[in-house]
């Protein structure tokens, strides 16, 4: 069980914004997503990357309180290669290189606050954490990496950074926590920011990165085949195949021929579903009712008893 990320305003920068060296900017424009612009909102340095104490802690001991009996409580925050694509990201990079002068202590930084993060809600009593990260889906966009490599900017290059920032983050990690990685295609106001297979980031994710379960987007063809996930490891695969963008609810029996086409790749004992993204990821939700919400998660239930028993 989440929060829901109700006391967030946006389901990344808050967290950001908690982190020492780190603050609220405005821009001139936001997030471009298919059809929709958002707040023009950003991070900002203003000193070293650190963690020392944070607002999403009493949050977290907030969830603790109200959760009964075997109920597991997730932390969800956005994932250091989240952080660090947006310190990077337009005019931000500007005052990022005034902080940092090469990238090397910039991610050794980011790690570190990551690492303290990660303790401090280990602490309180956290043992499933959430790693949320949209990187990937930017990743997997052909228009994306071929605008990016006339930049002269190399896919693979980026892809490497990426998985090794978050990786440095999980180093130490306890060995009785659960930490998780959504990949994201952007869910804002019921709009999507990309698309395209998982197949050029899929070596280097699902082989490389050392999380507990991979969260993955395929409510769509956009999302493109299950091929990729050959690459996966040992970890858990939650197919996102109920989408949270629309109300319409999804036919069963072709959710059940999708979760048996996984199989070629994932053994089903390893397979697990879920709506492709939450509800909301920022205070604007998605088009859909409450009631719409719960049908949506009702029908996961139901898909998941048939296909897995109780």
């Amino acid at each position: 069980m989440t929060d829901g990320e109700f006391r967030r305003s946006w389901w990344h920068l808050d967290f950001m914004w908690g982190l020492d060296g780190v603050e609220k900017r405005a821009i001139d424009k936001g997030y471009q997503f298919n059809g929709l612009e958002t707040r023009a909102e950003t991070v900002r340095l203003n000193g070293k990357i650190d963690f020392s104490d944070h607002p999403m802690l009493e949050h977290y001991k907030y969830l603790t309180a109200v959760t009964k009996g075997d109920v597991i409580a997730k932390q969800t925050i956005p994932a250091p290669a989240q952080f660090l694509a947006e310190l990077q990201r337009g005019e931000n990079k500007a005052d990022t290189d005034a902080v940092y002068d090469n990238i090397d202590d910039l991610v050794q930084d980011i790690a570190e606050a990551y690492r303290k993060a990660i303790r401090a809600f280990y602490n309180i009593g956290c043992r499933y954490l959430q790693f949320d990260d949209c990187t990937w889906g930017m990743l997997s966009n052909r228009d994306y990496w071929e605008n990016r490599q006339k930049e002269g900017v190399n896919l693979e290059d980026v892809a490497k950074l990426y998985s090794r920032v978050n990786n440095a983050a999980l180093e130490g990690r306890p060995d009785d926590m659960v930490i998780t990685m959504h990949v994201c295609r952007g869910n804002y106001h019921s709009a999507w920011a990309s698309s395209g297979s998982y197949e050029p980031v899929a070596e280097i994710l699902f082989g490389s990165t050392d999380v507990d379960a991979f969260f993955l987007e395929y409510d769509s063809d956009r999302a493109g085949g299950f091929e990729p996930l050959r690459f996966i490891k040992n970890q858990q695969v939650v197919l996102g195949l109920i989408t949270s963008k629309s109300p319409e609810l999804e036919n069963k029996e072709e959710i059940k021929k999708r979760i048996t086409e996984a199989t070629k790749y994932v053994p089903l004992h390893r397979l697990s579903l879920s709506p492709q993204c939450g509800f909301a990821s920022t205070e604007e939700g998605n088009v859909l009712t409450e009631e719409e919400q719960w049908a949506k998660i009702r029908l996961v239930q139901q898909i998941a008893k048939e296909v897995w028993g109780e």
